[in-house]
């Protein structure tokens, strides 16, 4: 009789890959969290630093609160958006790497789970992409509008309008139209987006990211309420665009094209255009 060879000789079964899991609800949420969170904290430390090196914080008793400092450094024309661009860049260098690394399965799966960083099949889909961008700020206006009463409908990004120069517009609308919407694509159309159809339908999960990421742009909004539907309505027209496409990029497209047009809406409402 041969004699078996020990359990150390004998050939294992080939090890199958398991399936990409999707992002759990906790982990989507909380990248959000860390996203908002990076540009609040790291807001506040840059425009310390940036107050400090223009020589606005003095190092002197009799010298007025650091707050009052602060606030009159960030009224010099051009510091709002030098702060907006070093934050943003900051946080996408966190947040994009971040993802990228915790589910390297699913970067580039083209379907839910996956966060779609592939391109689309169809190129048609930038072209759709591009409609809609420039339809829904035309459309969310008016939505706006009419549920505003007649109240003023600010955003922070109305002050950078009319405290950046001239010198310093085009680096601002490349940040604001591409970083941020790269970041925000990957965070609530990939992320969040994938975490939420593990649990609920399709549906479901399309308003309910749209809801979250309406509320989470109510700070820059000045908490007008008003401002919900078309927010709501924008995050809408973006998971319809990256489940259809089966890729995120005419998702981050459409948004970078709706950002486009805001910025130089506030440019043109302050005369600088």
């Amino acid at each position: 009789m041969t004699a078996l060879p020990p359990d150390s000789l004998r050939p294992r079964p080939e090890a199958r890959p398991s399936p990409a899991e999707p992002p759990g609800l906790s982990a989507a949420i909380g990248l959000i969290a860390l996203y908002f969170l990076l540009q609040a904290v790291a807001g506040g430390l840059i425009a310390l630093l940036m107050a400090v090196a223009t020589g606005f914080v003095q190092i002197d008793p009799r010298s007025q609160p650091i707050g009052a400092e602060i606030r009159a450094m960030l009224e010099q024309p051009g510091m709002p958006a030098i702060l907006v661009m070093l934050t943003l860049g900051l946080a996408a260098a966190v947040v994009v790497p971040l993802v990228r690394r915790k589910w390297p399965a699913l970067w580039s799966m083209a379907r839910p789970p996956g966060l779609g960083m592939v391109l689309p099949v169809n190129p048609v889909f930038f072209m759709m992409a591009i409609a809609v961008g420039l339809a829904a700020p035309l459309l969310g206006g008016l939505l706006t509008s009419l549920l505003a009463h007649g109240n003023t409908v600010t955003q922070d990004i109305q002050s950078l309008g009319s405290h950046t120069p001239t010198q310093l517009r085009l680096a601002l609308v490349v940040v604001v139209t591409s970083l941020g919407p790269l970041v925000e694509e990957i965070l609530f159309r990939g992320v969040l987006l994938s975490a939420l159809m593990k649990r609920w339908r399709v549906g479901w999960s399309v308003l309910i990211s749209a809801l979250l990421f309406a509320v989470s742009h109510l700070p820059s909004m000045q908490w007008q309420w008003y401002a919900l539907p078309d927010l709501a309505l924008l995050a809408c027209a973006l998971a319809w665009l990256r489940l259809r496409a089966g890729s995120l990029w005419p998702a981050v497209l459409a948004h970078g094209v709706n950002n486009l047009l805001a910025v130089v809406a506030w440019f043109a409402a302050s005369g600088s255009v």
